[in-house]
């Protein structure tokens, strides 16, 4: 990999990582602020519960992609590790395989329930796009329930809702992490079936918490047994 190529690499990696601490701190700081506003001042942020799920959405979204890049998603290879390294290769770029077509569906069912939001047509197509549905009624002037419109979205006013004015955030803005989201799970399914394919990994999932949590336990009963 050339050194231009690491250095995108590395700054995508710290760029999901600063926003999925981002939003984890903005959550952390709006619910907080909210106790504080309701039990010190006998008041309420009125769009604090709906701007922390919209977040919420967005934590666990981008961070299931995030998870998949860096092997961080729990799994089971009891099995696998019965294998032979041939076979286990083979098993793993089957499973990649039925993830990158699963989340292919994910992205086409995302885009579709967005687009309309977007005043965009969706895909025709119950399985596979088969096309654009361009009878399909746009929802642009959607909002929010709480959460006040942003003075630097008002582009998307004359952008998407013909003019007319927004008094809660549209729902495409909050609603854009779901295609998002999933086409980075594609992304990094077939980031995944490649690294199977050349041999750097042999499998999707890489994450052993419980037994390494095991392990240091064994290792500090060891050593208190060992010290009495």
């Amino acid at each position: 990999m050339s050194a231009q190529r690491r250095g995108l690499a590395l700054f995508v990696h710290q760029l999901e990582e600063t926003l999925i601490a981002l939003f984890l701190g903005l959550m952390t700081l709006i619910t907080f602020a909210n106790v504080i506003a309701r039990f010190v001042f006998n008041s309420n942020i009125l769009w604090a519960l709906e701007l922390t799920v919209f977040l919420f959405a967005w934590l666990v979204l981008l961070g299931a992609s995030y998870a998949i890049k860096t092997h961080a998603h729990l799994g089971v290879d009891a099995i696998i590790n019965m294998l032979s390294p041939a076979r286990r290769r083979m098993v793993g770029l089957f499973s990649a395989g039925c993830c990158i077509v699963f989340a292919l569906l994910l992205l086409k069912g995302a885009y579709d329930y967005w687009a309309v939001f977007a005043d965009l047509p969706p895909t025709s197509g119950r399985w596979f796009p088969t096309g654009f549905d361009l009878k399909a009624r746009s929802q642009s002037f959607y909002e929010v329930q709480d959460v006040p419109m942003v003075g630097a979205l008002r582009f998307l006013e004359d952008l998407i809702n013909y003019g007319d004015a927004y008094e809660k955030l549209p729902k495409v803005v909050p609603y854009l992490v779901i295609p998002v989201s999933m086409l980075l799970m594609v992304m990094r399914f077939v980031q995944a079936a490649l690294q199977i394919a050349r041999g750097e990994s042999d499998r999707l999932v890489a994450s052993h918490e419980v037994e390494d949590e095991l392990e240091a336990m064994r290792a500090d009963a060891a050593k208190d047994g060992g010290q009495g």
